[in-house]
């Protein structure tokens, strides 16, 4: 008796496992999350899921670029830099959809993620001077986001992924 108690809780286990799993893979995307580049800036707006459940999902947002310099030599006469280096790389950190108190309907609306300067590059990291001359001060001139990556997420499982492009489509590409 106590083995037949077993068998009938381990298998009631595996069916609720598996509804949870066909739960989140019965996700319908209803409008695709569209990316806008704007200087060091990603921002999505309009993406719209339905069949998400209660289970709460959340998006991330991450973003790669370039970072361009001035160059100015001891005369202290300006020139832009030839080499522009990678940004430092940013993120919206999770994002909470709110499908958990909208019956099962989230959104990904204005999440946002910048690139920032990274660590001042030397003169020759930035192509200063030719040949990279040591004397030459570096500053900070411009920030370009390039790239962006979107992973959503709920209960441990990536159920939605997009890599988008600048000067790529808006809607970007599957990951």
């Amino acid at each position: 008796m106590k083995k037949k108690i077993g068998i009938i809780a381990a298998l009631s286990m595996l069916l609720v496992a598996l509804s949870a799993s066909a739960a989140l893979a019965a996700v319908n995307v209803k409008q695709e999350p569209r990316a806008t580049f704007s200087g060091a800036s990603v921002t999505l707006t309009g993406g719209n899921f339905s069949g998400l459940g209660n289970v709460p999902a959340s998006a991330e947002l991450t973003v790669t670029g370039l970072a361009t310099y001035t160059c100015t030599n001891p005369q202290g006469h300006a020139s832009p830099g030839q080499n522009p280096v990678p940004a430092q790389g940013g993120s919206s950190g999770p994002v909470d959809l709110g499908n958990a108190d909208h019956n099962g309907r989230g959104t990904v609306a204005g999440t946002t993620a910048s690139v920032t300067f990274p660590p001042t590059p030397t003169a020759q990291e930035v192509g200063c001077g030719g040949k990279g001359s040591t004397q030459w001060t570096v500053t900070p001139n411009t920030l370009t986001a390039t790239d962006a990556h979107l992973v959503i997420t709920q209960g441990g499982e990536v159920i939605f992924c997009r890599d988008y492009t600048l000067g790529g489509p808006a809607t970007g590409t599957p990951c």
